[in-house]
């Protein structure tokens, strides 16, 4: 990445962490941010906006020190403040400063306030005066009005990432009282992936004489996603999740959204009764927890992430403008002319002598579908629909990043299936073809489909009582059960061995989130699949079938099954392969209509 007069500490950097070429949104607003002007970008998820603000901001900095003898005290200032609406986008702008900051970091020094760490550590932190602090608005309010954060005086600039979010997250308040504390006189930065009402709001406050940037990547990486959606009932939903993880149809790291947490716990247990691996993110999670679960995910350590996304129901409802199809900002760079300056409880551990439980709040400033980087994401599974159509885009974001492919495949409920089994039922189903209609509506704005993809259930009805015994196994105690254990046990891992993994970094790969949860005994033939049980599958490409295999072609559905050829036809097709010997066992192995992605984002070729 090439820019002029860029300091050579962060080329080097920047080399070092291979960025070799500017994404759009780079490319745009990091040249306008170096000459000092406000910036308001929209830009999707994935498009690299940390690093177009995280740049300039280091810049100038580096700029403004060298330009001051050693021995100056103006050299001691936090001269930047970058807001972010989750502690989880807190931890990732940390990292890639950071990172950035690696053959600097004694010249420009940050402190992350979005933590679990108390206030007076943190007033110990910000008495060595860091460069650049990033915390939620609530957080930096309180060092601000506590006077252990002044800033009157030295601040250049204000970044707001996720900015849509701001005032959803109930953070307007706050940060009408931020700017009191503030210059008068300060550059702004406003990063979104989308433009709202709200987001014009902070416009009208916070921004003079912004460029206003609204980047469509219209090139081939918004064909980089193919998604998918399934319309059928509850029951159906976990047959089929069933049959796409136990049988390896999509090969890859998995993010499996849900709408709530006792639904989360729900998943988690069934997929335990057949011995599928997985791991919980949710707001009742310590911070700690949920960074390394993150961290473990990205370095390939878990393959399935069962996400709790229960950001929608508050902060990512659709806006009047948005349900019309109709979104604020031009499609181009421009000047504006505004010249304003201005559920449930959880179970905690308490340490009083005894162990005791007690009533644990979900953290608000958790975030899963906004901000986090999932990093070689194969595919984004939305086994309960989301709540809104900005929720949508946000979690099917989470693949097809960094140019690599990626898929999305939701199930969406029909009405006349709504409420048939209420032991599985999720109340946000209701809404399912209401939400889906304003998704195909926004989608096709952008010139993209969703595909209809036709499960055909009668290669797969023999799983069905394996199904339903496994779902009457996780009863509303056991998930209980199960949410206090890994609750209580996350806690204890985050607190009591938080100093322990900080002076023994390696430690932490001995810690897993997949492990299993509920003591219930899990019966061992569910773990299996006996060869009767596998569906008929059709031969592969170019192979001739024999005349069953033509009769029963015709009832195939898009499940893509590889036949188990005969023996003397498998040894022609594989005389050049010696793996022909996997294939007898060889289970699904791709989706038909697209195949199936592996974890570097390429198309993984039939054997």
């Amino acid at each position: 990445m090439e820019f002029k007069n860029l300091d050579p500490r962060l080329s080097r950097a920047l080399s070092k962490l291979n960025f070799h070429k500017p994404t759009l949104i780079q490319e745009k607003a990091i040249p306008l941010a170096l000459a000092g002007k406000d910036i308001l970008a929209r830009a999707r998820t994935g498009s690299g906006k940390t690093a177009a603000y995280c740049l300039p901001i280091v810049q100038k900095i580096l700029a403004a020190k060298d330009a001051l003898p050693e021995s100056s005290l103006e050299r001691v200032a936090t001269r930047s403040i970058i807001l972010v609406p989750t502690r989880e986008l807190a931890v990732q702008v940390t990292k890639f400063l950071d990172e950035l900051l690696i053959y600097c970091s004694k010249d420009v020094k940050t402190a992350n306030l979005a933590g679990n760490i108390p206030m007076q550590l943190q007033k110990s932190i910000l008495l060595e005066t860091p460069d650049i602090v990033i915390a939620t608005p609530s957080r930096i309010l309180a060092h601000l009005e506590s006077q252990s954060l002044i800033v009157r005086n030295s601040l250049d600039s204000l970044v707001i990432d996720e900015a849509d979010l701001i005032f959803s997250y109930g953070y307007e308040e706050d940060l009408q009282k931020i700017l009191t504390f503030l210059p008068k006189i300060f550059q702004s930065l406003l990063m979104s992936a989308t433009l709202t009402k709200d987001v014009e709001n902070l416009k009208q406050l916070l921004l003079r004489n912004p460029i206003i940037l609204t980047l469509h990547e219209e090139t081939e990486e918004t064909n980089l996603l193919t998604q998918y959606a399934v319309r059928c009932s509850e029951i159906d939903k976990f047959l089929l999740i069933y049959v796409i993880l136990k049988l390896r149809l999509i090969k890859g790291k998995c993010i499996i959204f849900v709408n709530d947490i006792d639904r989360c716990y729900r998943l988690k247990l069934f997929l335990e009764q057949f011995s599928i691996k997985s791991c919980v993110l949710n707001s009742e999670l310590p911070l700690n927890s949920r960074y390394h679960i993150v961290q473990e995910f990205n370095k390939g350590v878990y393959d399935y992430i069962i996400a709790t996304d229960e950001g929608d129901f508050k902060s990512e409802q659709d806006t009047e403008d948005e349900l019309n199809g109709e979104e604020l900002g031009d499609n181009a760079v421009s000047e504006s002319k505004d010249m304003t300056h201005s559920n449930k409880k959880s179970v905690s551990l308490e340490k009083n002598g005894k162990k005791k439980l007690r009533a644990r709040k979900k953290d608000r400033e958790y975030g899963v579908s906004r901000g986090v980087d999932f990093i070689n994401v194969t595919a984004v599974i939305n086994f309960d629909f989301p709540t809104s159509a900005k929720s949508y885009i946000h979690r099917v974001g989470r693949t097809a990043r960094a140019n690599q492919r990626g898929m999305s495949l939701s199930f969406v409920v029909p009405k006349e299936f709504v409420g048939q089994n209420k032991n599985v039922m999720c109340l946000t189903t209701k809404r399912d073809e209401e939400i889906y209609a304003r998704v195909e509506k926004k989608q096709s704005l952008a010139n993209s489909t969703i595909k209809p993809y036709s499960f055909d259930m009668n290669q797969v009805e023999g799983f069905r009582y394996r199904i339903e015994d496994a779902l009457r196994a996780v009863t509303r105690v056991s998930i209980k059960e199960a949410r206090v254990k890994d609750v209580k046990s996350e806690i204890l891992n985050s607190e009591k061995l938080k100093a322990h993994f900080e002076d023994n970094p390696n430690d932490l790969t001995i810690l897993r989130h997949d492990i299993t949860i509920h003591p219930a005994r899990v019966q061992q033939h569910m773990k299996h699949i006996p060869s009767y049980l596998m569906p008929k599958i059709a031969p592969p490409s170019g192979v001739n079938s024999v005349q069953d295999d033509k009769e029963d072609s015709s009832k195939l559905g898009r499940i893509p099954f590889h036949k188990n050829l005969p023996n003397n036809r498998r040894r022609t097709q594989n005389h050049h392969n010696s793996t022909h010997k996997k294939r007898k066992n060889d289970p699904l192995k791709t989706f038909s209509i697209g195949d199936a992605f592996s974890t570097n984002g390429k198309r993984q070729r039939r054997k």
